[in-house]
């Protein structure tokens, strides 16, 4: 039996490069948007891992701040990752959280976020604009003897892709969260795990876009279905 990985995302469509990888290492892609209609704890009993995908910017009210009138937010999406994340963390299965993703983990914990990076990317998109932009690249650190460095097979310096405008520092860390990796060029945190749950880890990154990334970092995704299958 495959293990079934939740796969959380504005669309089915936006989902796929998700769910491709995760089909490759032999699990089930079981897609989750905000038009799901059951609850929360329904959801986690039907998955064995989740994996919390990119998309639009949590919305700043969740983290007590006001919201950019020139972005695009998705409060649904945010009310359904939420209660998704809470009871995925309650019930302890595996989760991989991807840029957004990483970002609603650190909220969702009581961090908070910038929601401007200073010489980040700051032109405001539709969702539907976010797969044919272009990535920018910069070095990060990934912390040797990690969570990630461990999964992914190294620690220390590494290229990767950047997406983002939202992000955060050591200050506006979830007390719950331990960072792994940081941007040479500005300190943000490129990667957070739990210090409680068996295995939590989010990822500033998109290792999804195979090719912007050295290969070994698709272990991230094979060792999420590896994971699972020891809930099923």
């Amino acid at each position: 039996m495959n293990p079934v990985i939740g796969i959380t995302c504005t669309s089915i469509l936006g989902g796929k490069p998700y769910g491709s990888l995760v089909e490759k290492f032999g699990g089930e892609a079981k897609y989750i948007t905000s038009k799901v209609e059951e609850s929360a704890g329904n959801t986690v009993s039907e998955i064995d891992a989740l994996l919390l995908s990119g998309g639009p910017d949590v919305h700043p009210e969740r983290y007590g701040e006001n919201p950019n009138p020139q972005r695009d937010y998705n409060r649904a999406r945010d009310e359904l990752e939420i209660n998704l994340l809470k009871n995925s963390l309650t019930a302890d299965i595996p989760i991989l959280a991807i840029c957004r993703g990483m970002q609603l983990l650190n909220v969702t914990l009581g961090g908070s976020l910038t929601e401007s990076l200073e010489d980040h990317d700051s032109i405001p998109l539709k969702d539907s604009e976010e797969t044919n932009r272009e990535s920018s690249f910069h070095r990060i650190f990934i912390s040797p003897g990690c969570r990630l460095a461990s999964t992914v097979g190294s620690g220390g310096f590494v290229r990767v892709n950047s997406r983002h405008h939202q992000g955060l520092k050591e200050p506006q860390k979830s007390d719950d969260l331990m960072a792994s990796a940081w941007s040479l060029e500005d300190g943000v945190i490129e990667a957070l795990e739990s210090t409680v749950n068996d295995w939590v880890l989010g990822v500033q990154f998109h290792p999804e876009r195979r090719g912007e990334l050295p290969p070994h970092f698709d272990r991230l995704f094979e060792t999420l279905v590896y994971r699972a299958k020891s809930t099923i």
